[in-house]
């Protein structure tokens, strides 16, 4: 038994990949809708992006600092917590809402259950969703000097037309990071290239989203068309969602068969969402509730130990 090595925790990266390498080349990847989401909105989302940043790596290091941990913010792990976070922010809230939302997002989520690797749902996005539920008015403000009035999954629900170039270019109201669809699939492409994700899990999800929500439209009485699925597609935060949030590492399924599972129900609750719930946005409940199936998920998709399978006959 003295011969038993110590396993350090999930993500277990493979190859010549460090986890502050992957995570460095998210941050790169992510300044692209973050530079799109400053140039549409202005000097007042780069403050929300800094201060969002700040947050979550201070809290990260004073927490290890207090409880004589390691320092960990050097894998770059916050910085990408942070900079998520901001971008699925409206530009127009107070400045101390990523504050909270940060705090939130590192301590409880995250550093609470033992750290990266550790921690059972993305923490941008459970910070976002308990900025939602606590300050809604708030979180669903998009006025701003830029743009004005409802968001275009907002006008799509209540049965106006959009402008579906518009939302692919970035020129409509939104969080920072989710309005411009050409800066995050760019922002994605780096990621495909540089071997940090797949298709796997954000190709089924928006697949089967685009299945689900025109399925579920139909069954409403909601009038399809190729308009209508391009704006489903282009709007809120479907396209961040599924290549930069789904696929964290930590909270998504580990085996190949698991990630196309995980993506078919991400596509099928965010359908659900849209359609029969009360906002049109769903992106960041489904990512959370298909965060909290993983388990069950790799319990049946997981290939059993050898002598495992079955009993002798």
């Amino acid at each position: 038994m003295s011969d038993l090595r110590n396993v350090s925790s999930n993500p277990h990266i493979r190859a010549k990949d460090t986890t502050s390498r992957i995570m460095l080349t998210v941050v790169i990847a992510l300044l692209l809708p973050a530079f799109f989401g400053i140039y549409n909105f202005g000097f007042r989302a780069l403050v929300l992006i800094l201060i969002s940043i700040a947050t979550c790596v201070l809290t990260e290091y004073i927490y290890e600092k207090l409880m004589k941990k390691p320092i960990t913010i050097g894998d770059f792990s916050a910085v990408v917590t942070g900079l998520l976070l901001a971008l699925n922010l409206p530009v127009s809230v107070p400045f101390w809402i990523p504050v909270v939302g940060g705090v939130f997002a590192i301590l409880v989520v995250k550093m609470l259950f033992g750290g990266l690797g550790q921690n059972f749902m993305n923490p941008a996005l459970a910070g976002r969703c308990f900025l939602l539920i606590s300050f809604t008015s708030l979180m669903t403000n998009f006025n701003c000097d830029a743009y004005t009035g409802a968001t275009p999954l907002a006008s799509l629900k209540a049965g106006e037309s959009v402008n579906v170039l518009n939302m692919i270019l970035g020129r409509t109201a939104g969080t920072i990071g989710e309005t411009s669809v050409i800066a995050i699939v760019l922002g994605a492409c780096v990621l495909i290239v540089a071997g940090v994700i797949d298709l796997r899990v954000p190709g089924s999800y928006i697949a089967s989203f685009a299945v689900f929500v025109l399925l579920f439209a139909a069954i409403s009485g909601i009038a399809i068309s190729p308009a209508y699925l391009s704006a489903q597609l282009a709007g809120g935060g479907l396209m961040l969602g599924a290549f930069f949030m789904a696929t964290d590492y930590v909270t998504r399924p580990v085996t190949k068969k698991g990630q196309y599972i995980y993506g078919v129900i991400l596509g099928f609750l965010t359908a659900i969402f849209r359609i029969f719930g009360a906002s049109a946005e769903g992106v960041s409940y489904a990512i959370i509730l298909g965060n909290l199936l993983v388990p069950l998920i790799e319990r049946y998709t997981m290939p059993k130990a050898f002598g495992k399978g079955g009993e002798r006959s």
